[in-house]
């Protein structure tokens, strides 16, 4: 998916972010508190900003989790190759191809590492909405898809239509969520996610109460996801890099808690599951070995 929208700022998601940020509902993500004015903002990320362009690539494979005791489930999107890699890699081919059109064009890429607001771009470019669980909802992917940006300083022909949320009065993804992190429809309290606590929280234990409800999960959580009604659209991927590496879709609990640092960095060059670090995975798989002896022993 392709839109282009004018690089204006963005005056009401700041306000939304300001609330979110206040709440304390970041987390430990302290990146989040700073380059606020970047994060909303393009032209002070990229001072000759003007145009925005937006793309969505689905990510979408049709694999399936093992709930195997010995293993440990991992989130769809880390199944393949790094996706700041494959999405950036595709969007500094396309600004190669415009500054040969057009000598005098100069742009940035931008793939989540940047202070982008990801979905509110992609929902301005009318690729579909932010939905109760706050991933962006497509009607012609569902929300398997990565998105990215690339900032220009050329004026374009702007997308004039965006797409109407269309959530309705489906609670699924609320009701589904093990930890109550979705503590409100459009509102994730980090704190309480199981995806923020397997990748982002960088404490040497788990929090009980993600323990408690881990459902499985080593590495993210497709729980919200996978329940939502808007994903029976999902479309098996053309980019063959997002198949499944081996063992990617569950990994083996002991083989996680025996691998040395050299062995981690070769099994996971160029996958986004390094976020986690080693002392991350082994910190998720203990606590995984743990709740399934204490799921044994209360049966």
């Amino acid at each position: 998916m392709v839109g282009i929208v004018p690089a204006d700022a963005l005056t009401d998601e700041r306000e939304k972010l300001e609330e979110w940020l206040s709440r304390g509902f970041h987390g430990e993500m302290r990146w989040m508190e700073r380059d606020r004015e970047k994060r909303t903002n393009p032209r002070v990320l990229f001072p000759c900003a003007r145009s925005v362009v937006v793309v969505a690539v689905n990510y979408y494979t049709p694999q399936k989790h093992s709930n195997s005791n010995d293993t440990g489930k991992i989130s769809r999107y880390a199944w393949g190759d790094d996706y700041h890699d494959v999405v950036s890699e595709k969007l500094k081919a396309l600004l190669a191809w415009i500054k040969e059109e057009f000598p005098s064009a100069e742009g940035k890429v931008c793939v989540d590492i940047q202070p982008m607001m990801d979905k509110v771009w992609a929902a301005r470019a009318g690729f579909g909405w932010i939905g109760k669980h706050t991933n962006l909802i497509t009607q012609d992917f569902g929300s398997w898809v990565f998105i990215g940006e690339l900032i220009l300083n050329l004026e374009l022909e702007y997308e004039t239509e965006t797409i109407d949320e269309h959530c309705g009065t489906c609670m699924l993804c609320i009701e589904a969520c093990p930890t109550n992190a979705i503590v409100e429809p459009f509102i994730v309290d980090s704190n309480k996610c199981i995806s923020y606590a397997t990748i982002e929280l960088r404490t040497e234990i788990l929090p009980d109460e993600i323990v408690s409800n881990q459902d499985g999960w080593l590495y993210g959580c497709d729980i919200c996801q996978d329940v939502c009604p808007w994903n029976r659209f999902q479309k098996v991927t053309e980019e063959k890099r997002f198949e499944p590496r081996e063992r990617n879709v569950n990994a083996n609990l002991e083989e996680i808690f025996n691998l040395t640092q050299e062995e981690y960095a070769a099994r996971f060059r160029r996958s986004a599951i390094k976020r986690a670090k080693l002392s991350g995975l082994k910190r998720n798989a203990l606590a995984l070995r743990l709740s399934k002896i204490s799921d044994q022993d209360s049966e």
